[in-house]
């Protein structure tokens, strides 16, 4: 069975910095497009990051405007684990982070395209 889990979370002061991972297992997600949402407080989820499957193992990334330049994702093949990298955080990234994995390799930040979901990480970043 297939199963995405999200670690990393935690409390942090504005300005720092997390690693989140998500660690698959169950098939291989090598040619999935890999995607990492967020759901704030009282907010419907919404994206954050692509890792868009090109050929073989390479990919290319995608971001909502909104964390360009302070969020990062990458692969690790060889763990099975995809990470978002976050730095200078604010307290508006507090949220619940999700890792989600569509089959459609070229990802789109919609939802609805991703077949699989972790369960989420906590990231509360204090002013």
């Amino acid at each position: 069975q297939a199963q995405l889990v999200e670690s990393g979370g935690g409390l942090v002061q504005a300005g720092g910095s997390l690693r989140l991972s998500c660690a698959t297992s169950g098939r291989t997600f090598t040619t999935y497009a890999m995607g990492w949402f967020r759901q704030a407080p009282g907010k419907e989820r919404e994206f954050v990051a692509i890792s868009r499957w090109i050929s073989g193992w390479s990919y290319n990334a995608y971001y909502a405007d909104s964390v360009k330049g302070r969020f990062t994702i990458f692969r690790d093949n060889a763990k099975n684990t995809v990470y978002l990298q976050i730095n200078s955080l604010k307290p508006d990234d507090t949220a619940v982070y999700y890792c989600a994995a569509s089959s459609g390799g070229a990802g789109v930040p919609q939802e609805g395209a991703y077949d699989y979901w972790g369960r989420g990480t906590q990231v509360t970043v204090s002013s």
